[in-house]
């Protein structure tokens, strides 16, 4: 009897023809600190880099990952969502042929926990739809900034991931002058231009809860953010919360054409994005399409 293939010649023991790829979706979380943020660079330790290099030398092959939302140097993350077009043959090499899709994703996730270092994790794989796309698809980006006004600062435990404030903030300020901006608006007084992409959006949630300890959580959502929009507003709605500013001038700058030098972008170690929205399977497709559109200048 010849020996037993490897890989089954029919579906790699995963339902799908060999040599075909199968569309998954990985949910991770990762400290921002040691990063240069979530895009590759040459010579640059980054979320992505990492993340592509270790599944590459599980799975034996070159893996390419899209990713919802790409993090800042020293921003954090702990609902990131990214997904990866996977060979087949590959998954079912590392999983053994008697393995459904599931098993062998779940057996990917705990490979990936021993050869990942600290500050990153998937905490799930799962297979998707072709037609999902972890950037194109999202209806909604979440994201937290948090800040300590307490009289020590920052709690010794939440140092790399929570900005100390010297000033007391006033919490309804703060909530006053946020709920001036919700709505689609042209930020470009709060984001970075870059060549050929719009600054419109549509902010959908601007909010701030104080938490035990003299820490601030401002939750930020919209269907997607320009560079440095986040930290920007936390940057501008913190000299409102000072008492530096009036309730209405965060939303006075909406009215501008350039970025405003008056706004302050918010130091990166507090923001921490911390989930995706997705629509339903049968309405990916369109959604991405929509997402595609490039947005017309508002009137």
């Amino acid at each position: 009897m010849p020996p037993e293939p490897a890989v089954p010649t029919e579906d790699g023991g995963l339902g799908r023809t060999a040599g075909s790829t199968m569309r998954v979706r990985f949910d991770l979380g990762y400290d921002g600190t040691d990063f240069s943020g979530w895009a590759r660079q040459p010579e640059r330790r980054t979320v992505c880099g990492v993340l592509e290099d270790t599944l590459g030398t599980v799975l034996r092959t070159e893996v390419r990952l899209t990713v919802a939302g790409r993090t800042d140097a020293g921003v954090h993350a702990t609902g990131q969502v990214a997904h990866a077009d996977l060979p087949v043959d590959a998954l079912a090499a590392t999983a053994g042929r008697e393995e459904a899709v599931d098993e062998a994703l779940a057996g990917l996730v705990r490979r990936l926990a021993r050869l990942l270092p600290g500050d990153v994790r998937v905490f799930a794989a799962r297979a998707v739809p072709d037609d999902f796309d972890a950037r194109f698809s999202a209806l909604r980006r979440h994201y937290e900034y948090r800040v300590s006004d307490a009289p020590f600062g920052t709690h010794p435990l939440e140092r790399r991931h929570t900005l100390a404030w010297r000033r007391r903030l006033d919490l309804a300020a703060l909530r006053d002058a946020s709920a001036r901006l919700l709505g689609e608006h042209d930020f470009v007084a709060f984001c970075r231009r870059r060549d050929g992409a719009t600054t419109v959006r549509e902010l959908q949630r601007l909010d701030w809860r104080r938490e035990s300890g003299g820490v601030l959580v401002a939750h930020v959502a919209a269907d997607a953010f320009c560079h440095s929009m986040v930290r920007s507003l936390v940057g501008a709605l913190l000299a409102v919360g000072e008492g530096r500013r009036p309730a209405d001038w965060p939303a006075s700058l909406l009215t501008a054409t350039e970025r405003a030098s008056s706004v302050t972008v918010a130091p990166p170690h507090g923001l921490s994005l911390v989930g995706v929205d997705y629509p339903a399977d049968g309405e990916l497709a369109a959604r991405a399409a929509q997402t595609r559109r490039l947005r017309a200048p508002l009137s």
